[in-house]
This record gives C-alpha cells, sequence and structure tokens, in this order.
C-alpha cells in the first residue's frame, strides 16, 4: 500500500513536469512553424507512439466501436481545439504566463461539474474560488489595458485563446467522467487517433501556404510533445485518476503553472514580472478555496 502511494507521487510529479513544460517547448515550436502544424505534429507523433502499443497489447480499435461518438468529442475538446487555442495564444504570449492562465482549467471545470455532473453541486466556496481565480486573471491583464496609451489587442487576444484552451480542457474533463472502464492505452490512441484525422485537412492547408525556416530545436520540441505531453502522459493521466482519484490528481493544478513559470524564467529566459506573480497567487488562492469542502 506505501509502495502503490509512493507510485502515486512519482506519478504526480511527473505529469506536472510534463504537462508545466509542454508551453515552453510550445513556445519553441511556434518559432518556426505555424500554429496548425505545431498541433498537427505533436497529435500525430502522440498516436504513432500508442497505436503500436495497442496492438502490442493484444487489443484492437473495433472495441472502440460502440464509443466513438465520445471518443470524438474528447478529441476535439481535449486535443484539436485545446492546443491550437494555446500554440496560437503563445505566438504573442511567454510559456510562464501561458501557464499561469491554464490555472483557470479546474475553476471552469468546477462550474461545468455542477451542470453535468452527478453529485458535483456549486457551494459557496466554490463559487467565491471561480470569482477569485477571475480577479486573478484579470490582474495578469491590466497591464494591457493602460489609461492614456494605446491598448494592446494582439496580446490581450493571444491570453482570451489560451483561456479558451483552458476551457476546453474543462469540458474534456466534464466528459470524460463518461469513459468506459476498458484499456486506457486503447482509449487513448483512439482519440489521438481521431484528433488527427481531424486535424490533417487543416495541416495540408496550412502546409501548403507555408514556407519558412526550420530549426533542430523547433523539431525536437514538437517531438518532445508528441511522445511526452500528447502520448505517455495520456495514459498515466487517466490511470492516476482511476487509481488515486481525482481530489489526489488536483493537487497538480497548483504545481503545474508553478514548474511552467519556473522552467519559463530559468531555461526560456523569460521575465516574470510582480503583477503576474500576484495573479499566480490570487489564482491558485482561488482554486484551494473552490476545492475546499463546505461544512455539513
Amino acid at each position: 500500500m506505501q509502495t502503490s502511494r509512493w507510485l502515486d507521487w512519482v506519478a504526480l510529479l511527473a505529469l506536472v513536469v510534463t504537462f508545466g513544460s509542454a508551453f515552453l517547448l510550445t513556445k519553441i515550436a511556434v518559432q518556426d512553424f505555424p500554429a496548425v502544424l505545431v498541433v498537427a505534429g505533436r497529435i500525430m507523433i502522440g498516436a504513432l507512439m500508442l497505436i503500436p502499443l495497442v496492438y502490442l497489447q493484444g487489443e484492437r480499435f473495433s472495441q472502440l466501436k460502440p464509443y466513438w461518438p465520445l471518443l470524438t468529442i474528447l478529441a476535439i475538446t481535449g486535443n484539436c481545439m485545446p492546443f491550437f487555442l494555446i500554440t496560437w495564444g503563445q505566438q504573442y504570449v511567454d510559456s510562464g504566463l501561458a501557464g499561469i492562465l491554464m490555472a483557470m482549467m479546474p475553476l471552469a471545470t468546477i462550474l461545468l461539474a455542477h451542470w453535468f455532473v452527478a453529485d458535483e453541486h456549486i457551494t459557496r466556496h466554490k463559487v467565491l474560488g471561480f470569482v477569485l481565480g477571475f480577479v486573478g486573471v484579470v490582474i495578469l491583464m491590466l497591464p494591457e489595458v493602460r489609461l492614456n496609451s494605446s491598448v494592446n489587442w494582439l496580446h490581450i487576444l493571444a491570453m482570451l485563446s489560451i483561456l479558451s484552451g483552458a476551457v476546453s480542457y474543462a469540458v474534456n474533463s466534464v466528459v470524460a467522467h463518461q469513459l468506459p472502464r476498458i484499456s486506457l492505452t486503447l482509449l487513448s490512441a483512439g482519440v489521438l487517433l481521431i484528433a488527427s484525422i481531424l486535424i490533417t485537412p487543416f495541416a495540408l492547408l496550412a502546409g501548403s501556404a507555408w514556407s519558412g525556416q526550420v530549426s533542430l530545436s523547433s523539431l525536437i520540441a514538437i517531438g518532445l510533445l508528441g511522445l511526452f505531453p500528447s502520448g505517455l502522459a495520456t495514459i498515466v493521466y487517466f490511470s492516476l485518476i482511476r487509481r488515486a482519484g481525482a481530489p489526489f490528481m488536483s493537487q497538480a493544478n497548483y504545481l503545474i503553472p508553478l514548474w511552467a513559470v519556473l522552467i519559463g524564467v530559468v531555461i526560456g529566459q523569460e521575465h516574470i514580472s510582480l503583477h503576474a506573480i500576484l495573479a499566480l497567487v490570487v489564482i491558485l488562492a482561488g482554486v484551494a478555496l473552490a476545492q475546499k469542502k463546505s461544512a455539513q
């Protein structure tokens, strides 16, 4: 039992590093590639990694036939849509700020779960937590709206795009409650296979109109995005939720944005302002308050 709990913590920290590092990897990739090609690359690499595992385990995609509509929704809300929204936004926003904005995801999930998940009712703490998180986002965006000066609308639009990606992930997490209890490798590979099919026409269109220099660092970044956040981490994520439960997994909501900021500053040489740090503290306080259980 103790060994199992230790492994749960190792898996959680591995996910924090993997998901938190995805923002910096995305920032590197969009320096050379259009957003759609970055998204298509990471999805297809993830699928190519998982599909052979399905057959090595003796499973077949025909087992997923009853679940294709559900998996299509998961592919759109958990891969195609959020990947594109976040990747496009990161052309204009640093990886650390993107990580801070993504901290709103659990708060959006809490609101959506009230209407779409049984026994997940809204409480005073959840409402106050969401409001506090919203205040944190306002603090983060406030420097872009200065009195007596021009407004950086492109930067604001990029931040809103990343926030929309967080909402899409929230929708995905709510829909994921309907996942059947079958092989996680098979489910993850099925989702990525559908996402690959959906993104291909857009990738071909973007690729035909694009011509640019490609660096080794951007290619490595896309490869790592496909292998880890889009591929292996998906299996670990669902497995950890099944084994340790959603409350244990929710601790990643605090650590992922912190890691994203840390790696952005240390490796990406990004500058994090005091108002961004304040915004992070306020948003994470909102997440903590929203997850607090009401007195019986």
